[in-house]
């Protein structure tokens, strides 16, 4: 097993004026991407009952599908396709922006903990101007080799564990791994992906590098397998995986495109409120919508 890059995460504020605070690791400096996974934030646990917990009023997303998944409490989620859904631990949240949506999402007051990871999908050209469209799966535990812990499988499938029906564009996985104390555990990957590893909880080595909370280690194409090792307190990882994503793409705010140009066009509509992106019902939060930063006095470029 080849060493991987180690991308180490940022503290980012998500939600306005009732920000919480997240650790992103992509988009990095170092990596824009693992596969179509552009996008990773984690947080989390958050004891919410001594303070706020996440209240992100209607925003926009355009050439990207987001993907919501919980370790602890509960996220309502609503969105200008009329979708009202709870994101629960363990049940994989999907929403295709295509073209445009706007969506909000908010603590429910049962939750005492906070605790998971939001995920971006970058659309591939022939389907980011699809129709907005929502998914929603329970993924099952499923009992790992020796007794090593479990895991659930969100997105993709993974060799000898799992799959996920969710609808994916480019070819993915996305897993949950719990390994019990000391648990070891050998895994048969795709050699055409590219994989990351993301530390959540207790302490985990791959071959010879031993990851800190909230690391995200990185792999190239050519791994046929990878192998895991928790330390006494056992561990919960977070596997991402994808085929190289070759398209290059614009990351900007909440939106994904290709040009410059493409970009300042839908500032521009969801500042004017146009029809593109809908509008969310039900929203009781103020404001009633964010809105866009201004744009960055030179030309977005492509990030390949």
């Amino acid at each position: 097993m080849t060493a991987p890059q180690i991308l180490t995460a940022r503290d980012v504020p998500l939600g306005g004026v009732r920000a919480i605070t997240v650790r992103r690791t992509l988009p990095h400096r170092e990596r824009s991407r693992i596969g179509a996974w552009c996008f990773v934030d984690h947080y989390g646990p958050h004891d919410v009952t001594t303070g706020h917990g996440m209240d992100v009023a209607p925003h926009p997303h355009t050439g990207l599908q987001t993907l919501s998944w919980l370790f602890d409490g509960m996220i309502e989620h609503r969105d200008s396709g009329g979708v009202l859904a709870t994101v629960r631990p363990g049940e994989a949240n999907l929403m295709t922006a295509g073209r445009g949506v706007c969506h909000s999402e908010v603590t429910m007051p049962e939750t005492t903990v906070l605790h998971g990871v939001q995920l971006w999908i970058a659309l591939p050209d022939h389907a980011r101007n699809t129709t907005r469209a929502f998914e929603h799966h329970v993924s099952s535990a499923v009992r790992l080799p020796d007794d090593a812990g479990t895991a659930r499988v969100f997105a993709g499938s993974l060799a000898g564990v799992g799959s996920s029906p969710i609808t994916l564009h480019t070819p993915l996985v996305g897993a949950q791994l719990d390994l019990v104390p000391y648990g070891t555990v050998s895994l048969e990957l795709d050699e055409t992906f590219e994989y990351g590893i993301l530390l959540d909880r207790g302490a985990v080595s791959l071959g010879d590098t031993s990851l800190g909370h909230g690391d995200l280690a990185c792999f190239d194409p050519g791994q046929h397998s990878l192998e895991l090792a928790a330390g006494a307190e056992g561990a919960r990882v977070v596997l991402l995986g994808g085929a190289p994503f070759d398209e290059p793409i614009i990351m900007w705010w909440n939106f994904v495109g290709r040009t410059h140009d493409e970009i300042v066009a839908h500032r521009e509509a969801w500042q004017n409120e146009s029809t593109r992106f809908g509008r969310v019902d039900g929203y009781v939060g103020t404001p009633q919508r964010l809105l866009a930063p201004p744009m960055p006095e030179v030309r977005l470029r492509p990030r390949t």
